[in-house]
């Protein structure tokens, strides 16, 4: 399993453990997702404590959605996160460019 440290420990533990997820925003936009494992205490390397939210060694594609970096990824709400691309749809989505996939998605047309 991997894990991201971060700060702020999440005030929606048991909400996020029962199928949240870790959306990645590269290039502009939400691409893929992580599910999330576990929330535990953990410490950085020079030892000052951090949260450690534990994930799933996989990624997941998402339908490609234009967005910002931010922050709240933790509280997206069901209505907000981007739909998964089931297996086997999407092949020539993933497999084109990222600028293509950004303008494309711009547009809405993704």
């Amino acid at each position: 399993n991997l894990y991201h440290r971060t700060f702020q420990t999440p005030k929606r533990r048991d909400e996020l453990l029962a199928g949240g997820s870790l959306y990645w925003v590269i290039k502009g936009i939400v691409q893929v997702r992580q599910p999330l494992l576990d929330i535990a205490e953990g410490h950085k390397e020079v030892g000052n404590p951090c949260c450690l939210l534990v994930m799933r060694n996989e990624l997941l594609a998402v339908r490609p959605t234009p967005r910002r970096a931010f922050q709240g990824w933790r509280y997206l709400s069901g209505a907000e996160a981007p739909a998964d691309l089931k297996r086997g749809a999407g092949g020539g989505i993933t497999a084109m460019p990222p600028k293509m996939r950004k303008q494309l998605a711009d547009l809405g047309l993704l």
